[in-house]
């Protein structure tokens, strides 16, 4: 069940952000928002993104100002945030980096933690492969879909 306090919070981080719906289930419970008119969305193309007006609201990828060139990282994977909330790189501010560039990662390793509605909810990779660049800086609120990470598969 959500808190009433919870669901206000997240109400605010949907209106103050790009997201135009965001869908949560926890332990049975089920919330929807949704902001209401026409929806416009980024999506990335593997050559140059292109704005496209949806009728039906779909979350989309966010392209982010220090991400490198479509086609110099094509061959490269992105792990994305699966929710809004805010992007940690370490489980507390003394300890070190859950992932660094260079760092080889597999399937289910940890590679960062989002906090939304004050809960940390760790995000594992999902493909072996090389840490080439962390996209968000720590403390940034991200987007769902949003790139946090360019891996090169192995």
């Amino acid at each position: 069940m959500f808190k009433l306090s919870e669901i206000k919070e997240l109400i605010k981080l949907v209106d103050e952000s790009s997201v135009q719906e965001l869908e949560i289930e926890n332990e049975g419970s089920r919330l929807s928002i949704r902001k209401p008119g026409k929806t416009e969305y980024v999506q990335t193309a593997a050559v140059q993104p292109q704005i496209i007006a949806a009728p039906q609201v779909q979350p989309a990828a966010v392209v982010t100002e220090n991400a490198p060139q479509a086609d110099t990282t094509s061959h490269l994977h992105k792990i994305v945030s699966p929710m809004v909330g805010t992007f940690y790189r370490a489980s507390s501010p003394e300890a070190g980096p859950f992932v660094s560039v260079g760092d080889k990662v597999a399937e289910k390793t940890t590679v960062c933690i989002i906090e939304a509605m004050k809960l940390m909810n760790e995000l594992d990779a999902d493909i072996k492969g090389e840490i080439v660049e962390v996209l968000v800086e720590n403390g940034q609120l991200v987007e769902y879909g949003q790139p946090l990470f360019l891996v090169k598969p192995e």
